[in-house]
């Protein structure tokens, strides 16, 4: 019996994870595995449009951060579904608690680290066996030019990112012999909720391009990245971010 190829898209509910789905939807063949931690309803329109599209999916709610609950429900989903394999791992879940680091609380540093960093160990790694079998996968980890270059205001965030990117380095020398590439996209300031409260017409000044990016822009380098023509790609950190940092 063929295998079902399938997708796993991680914060996929909103913003930038939405549009990676309903871009994959369109350009792929892949039966996509919508995550979301808290709203449901979010996640529901995401598999709407990508149903819309003429894709296929489903809702998967795990909270990343919490090993146990992530390997749980997608061990249950695994056996449910034994036709099915993961060939593609976008690590984009993420949440941010800006503030100045003298003033930053041990909690607001571990949720960050925790959703950014182990959320990408505890899906990547329930994945990655099975992809090194089947000598084929695509792991993007969604970064931020934060990582890059670091962002005052957001040094959880920076060190949650910047290891990130210091992760896909190593595992893509780890498993490419087995046909597996590793990169990371790191956006910058990109029109969403995370930047709603933003004053746009201010920070653009700071942006060569002179203006926001638009999520559809990052779910387009994405679908890139998990496509075929990207085979010879891998341990890249690639920005976009409108020329603000390279």
């Amino acid at each position: 019996m063929s295998k079902i190829k399938c997708a796993i898209v991680t914060g996929g509910s909103r913003g930038i994870g939405s549009a990676i789905c309903q871009t994959l939807a369109m350009e792929s063949e892949y039966h996509l595995l919508i995550n979301y931690t808290a709203n449901k309803a979010a996640a529901e329109a995401t598999l709407q449009k990508v149903e819309e599209s003429g894709g296929s999916g489903e809702i998967i709610k795990f909270d990343v951060s919490n090993s146990e609950e992530a390997k749980a429900v997608l061990t249950t989903w695994q056996e449910a579904n034994p036709d099915a394999v993961v060939e593609v791992v976008v690590n984009n879940a993420g949440i941010t608690k800006d503030g100045l680091f003298m003033w930053m609380t041990y909690q607001d540093w571990d949720s960050v680290i925790q959703t950014s960093l182990n959320g990408f160990f505890n899906v990547t790694n329930f994945f990655i066996q099975k992809m090194l079998r089947n000598k084929y996968g695509r792991i993007v980890n969604m970064v931020s030019v934060s990582g890059v270059k670091g962002t005052p205001g957001q040094t959880n965030y920076s060190a949650a990112k910047g290891a990130l990117v210091a992760a896909t380095k190593a595992l893509a020398q780890e498993v490419a012999k087995r046909n597996i590439t590793v990169n990371a996209v790191a956006p910058g300031f990109i029109k969403t909720d995370m930047t709603e409260a933003m004053d746009e017409s201010e920070l653009k000044k700071l942006i060569p391009l002179n203006r926001f990016g638009e999520a559809q822009e990052v779910a387009d380098l994405v679908a890139f990245l998990v496509s075929k023509k990207s085979g010879y790609i891998t341990g890249e950190v690639i920005n976009i971010n409108g020329g603000i940092y390279s």
